[in-house]
């Protein structure tokens, strides 16, 4: 708590901090309709106008500046960042979810036997990141390459275990949804950060990466990984490795051979990422651009 009781103290402030004067109002031994009336609480304390329509621009504010000063705070320097799906298996949950659908139809079983298919990926994810918190760069007193998700299960959970595996922290992004969720257990506690703006996590998603990786997904890996490709095509983000996992499943539900030649885009703009399979060759395509040994 800062001092005032010192008006002699050329470094002491003149003003009461919030905190302190919140205590003072909690204090007040007045209790009139006046000080019971909502209105007359501290703005900064008054949720109901917080959430005001018109409060809109001040919780972005808030939003944004939050999770900064937390990573600034946990000195993150940069970020590995890891998309991916939500409903892949783990190798261990793959032929569980295929018996739990023998009783569907055939639909359902098809669905099932794909989604355990892919549970390699969680295995690449985890790896990945375990062996990017491995490395534990430190840079100008940063770390440097610290795992970021999105903080629920199935990907997102491989890259926070990844970390946890190797003794190291990791950063959870979530977001609130209408439906239940919550962030897997193997995010850092104090970097497990809550969203209800899906601009402003997408932001806090790119502002700190120096790489991303990209395993299959669905609409919202979608939306990631087109919107990080805009953003360096049109050269509002500078370039930095992406590393594509899967080219069975990319090239499958994604033509992006015919996109070049229709002429939407430049044939270079293939080039903006690398196709991987495994956790080392990612990681050798993140050596090289920033010549890392």
């Amino acid at each position: 708590m800062t001092n005032m009781n010192d008006e002699h103290d050329l470094g002491g402030r003149k003003f009461y901090p919030a905190e302190e004067e919140s205590r003072f109002a909690d204090e007040s031994p007045e209790k009139t309709p006046q000080t019971e009336h909502p209105a007359y609480k501290l703005a900064f304390r008054d949720t109901d106008f917080l959430l005001r329509d018109e409060l809109r621009p001040v919780r972005f504010q808030l939003e944004l500046l939050k999770p900064e000063m937390l990573l600034d705070e946990a000195r993150v320097g940069s970020t590995m960042v890891m998309y991916g799906s939500a409903r892949i298996p783990s190798a261990d949950e793959a032929q569980a979810k295929i018996d739990a659908a023998k009783d569907g139809d055939e639909w359902d079983q098809k669905v099932a036997q794909n989604l355990a298919k892919k549970a390699k990926y969680y295995e690449e994810a985890r790896q990945l990141a375990r062996l990017v918190s491995e490395k534990a760069i430190i840079e100008n007193g940063k770390r440097q390459f610290v795992v970021c998700s999105g903080g629920g299960p199935s990907i997102m959970e491989a890259a926070n275990r990844g970390a946890s595996d190797a003794g190291s922290e990791s950063i959870g992004l979530n977001i609130v949804l209408p439906h239940e969720q919550a962030p897997n257990s193997y995010v850092t506690p104090y970097l497990s950060l809550n969203f209800h703006y899906f601009a402003l996590r997408k932001m806090h998603f790119l502002l700190r990466a120096k790489a991303v990786a990209v395993f299959p997904g669905g609409f919202g890996t979608f939306d990631e990984f087109f919107e990080l490709l805009t953003l360096i095509q049109t050269g509002k983000m500078r370039p930095l490795p992406i590393l594509l996992f899967g080219k069975e499943f990319w090239t499958r539900v994604v033509n992006f051979e015919a996109i070049a030649e229709e002429g939407t885009i430049s044939k270079k703009d293939l080039d903006l990422f690398k196709w991987c399979e495994t956790a080392d060759e990612a990681w050798a395509h993140i050596a090289e651009f920033y010549g890392l040994d």
